[in-house]
């Protein structure tokens, strides 16, 4: 039987990690692993065996392999959704954008008024002081679509015209600005304090949105089914938490008689709160 191309890509996925941020040092304790819980230590090697991790160095600096984590992740759904437009037609863009602009999110149509916020706040210190940051979104990956040309719209039959449906953001007649689809978090490892930045982020999103919610979406290489939870747990302000190695991380607790972590996991899959990293291009098409 022919692979799949999620199957594929997957592979390519680890290969690129491996080649990368997922690496053992020269004490046996992967990357992904806090050094100092034994939980963490005996999950990430069972999870790192699986997938032919023997790159031996000392780990990144945080900040360098959250970077190259996110642009990992940004290939790896790119390499799929693009092959998914019989499903899900339209003009797309993957970016990966590192968190790094602070009002990036308003280069996209439902959050474009966020720069006359962010000018007003600058100018008025008492607005300032009331908004905070809560409109300050910095999305590691987002997922775009770009408004459509009414020859498109109208290719099969007439759809529009010059004087009707002249608000909506799908129609480049209206508006020249991408409509966001998704925003996606990365996060190498989980502390308690990323849990509440991408939890932060995410309700930011939600209400500083003008017109549909993009899918809100976290994407981890945490081996800790607790502090996974931390995360995944929860409704409203995220869709759902994919794990990086899923499939692993469960065979790692089965082999290990770890029947609580196993617990917990099927807690956050069966409540629909935790999917395997090849979930997360089918669920963009949605």
């Amino acid at each position: 039987m022919m692979q799949s191309i999620i199957s594929i890509a997957r592979q390519n996925f680890y290969e690129s990690l491996l080649n990368s941020v997922l690496t053992i040092d020269h004490s046996g304790v992967p990357s992904n692993a806090d050094k100092n819980n034994r939980l963490s230590i005996k999950l990430s090697k069972g999870i790192a065996k699986k997938l032919g991790c023997k790159n031996i160095s000392e780990r990144l600096a945080g900040q360098k392999s959250g970077n190259e984590f996110e642009k990992i992740c940004a290939d790896y759904i790119e390499s799929i959704f693009l092959k998914l437009l019989h499903m899900r037609p339209g003009q797309w863009e993957i970016k990966c954008t590192g968190g790094r602009q602070r009002l990036a999110i308003a280069e996209y149509e439902q959050y474009s008024h966020l720069l006359e916020l962010d000018k007003a706040a600058r100018e008025n210190p008492q607005l300032a002081a009331a908004l905070g940051s809560d409109y300050a979104i910095t999305p590691d990956i987002t997922i775009s679509r770009a408004p459509e040309k009414d020859s498109v719209i109208n290719a099969l039959q007439n759809i529009v015209d010059e004087k009707i449906a002249r608000l909506t953001g799908i129609r480049r007649v209206n508006s020249s600005l991408p409509i966001l689809h998704a925003s996606v978090s990365c996060k190498w490892t989980i502390r308690s304090d990323r849990a509440q930045n991408s939890r932060s982020e995410g309700l930011n999103l939600v209400r500083n949105r003008k017109g549909k919610l993009p899918h809100i979406m976290v994407v981890t290489a945490e081996p800790t089914p607790n502090r996974i939870a931390s995360l995944a747990l929860g409704t409203g302000d995220i869709d759902c938490v994919y794990h990086f190695a899923l499939n692993e991380l469960l065979a790692t607790c089965c082999e290990e008689g770890l029947e609580d972590a196993q617990a917990m996991l099927s807690t956050m899959i069966e409540g629909k709160r935790l999917r395997d990293i090849s979930d997360l291009p089918m669920d963009l098409i949605v």
